[in-house]
């Protein structure tokens, strides 16, 4: 558990949780740095054209960043990067309300931030507004399915030692990105943020409205099966 659950006192409580909200900010910082700049480097200029290379070349390092985020910041905030699963979280009492409006925040900024970042590094304007068209049923499905799934891996990963956590969920994303329509962002964070670069990893803004939706439709849908998964040395 964090080190929300053991506070007892509001102002003994109010510093945890803007340590980890920092925390959160710089690893969903880097995550998007790791989706953009990886998809903006291989996915763009490298793959030639090729669409299954670039989306190769895009998912290979979100996988392997999430590794390291995971193992890196999760001691110190749990390394949501992703309002759905701090929401799920706190629904399935592993996390205060009180500390989730600042983890969504700080997970949010972060994103945003990282994508800024991931431009200024490849030397493109910082401020953009992405042209890639993702919208329809089959996409919102895809994202249903996605962060439903994602949900799943994290909770049911909690039966087993904690860094069986960071390797699944970088295994479930990296195979995401290839059996999902919309090649599962499967984060309101994410989406929020991604409409920011008008890169191969982009979405339009139009669109992203429908792929949050779809996520937190999947969140509806896990809790109840979130609230019963075991705790390690639990049948």
């Amino acid at each position: 558990m964090t080190a929300f659950a053991t506070a007892t006192r509001p102002a003994a409580l109010a510093r945890p949780v803007v340590h980890a909200a920092v925390i959160e900010l710089i690893a969903t910082a880097f995550l998007l740095i790791a989706v953009v700049g990886s998809g903006i480097i291989m996915a763009e200029r490298l793959a030639a054209g090729n669409t299954g290379l670039a989306l190769l070349a895009n998912a290979v390092p979100t996988g392997g960043a999430l590794v390291a985020l995971i193992l890196a910041f999760g001691p110190q905030s749990a390394a949501h990067m992703n309002p759905a699963v701090t929401l799920a979280a706190a629904a399935t009492d592993r996390l205060r309300w009180r500390a989730v409006p600042a983890y969504i925040a700080a997970q949010i900024i972060g994103a945003i931030l990282g994508v800024w970042l991931a431009h200024i590094m490849f030397g493109l304007p910082i401020w953009q507004l992405s042209q890639h068209a993702r919208t329809g049923p089959p996409q919102w499905v895809a994202e249903v399915i996605a962060t439903f799934g994602l949900l799943m891996v994290i909770w049911g990963c909690r039966a087993h030692r904690e860094p069986v956590t960071a390797f699944a969920v970088a295994a479930y994303i990296t195979g995401a990105y290839w059996f999902t329509a919309s090649t599962s962002f499967a984060n309101p964070a994410v989406t929020i943020a991604r409409a920011l670069s008008n890169t191969f990893a982009g979405i339009r803004p139009e669109d992203a409205p429908g792929f949050i939706i779809a996520q937190f439709v999947a969140l509806a849908l896990a809790l109840p099966l979130l609230r019963r998964a075991p705790l390690a040395g639990e049948r």
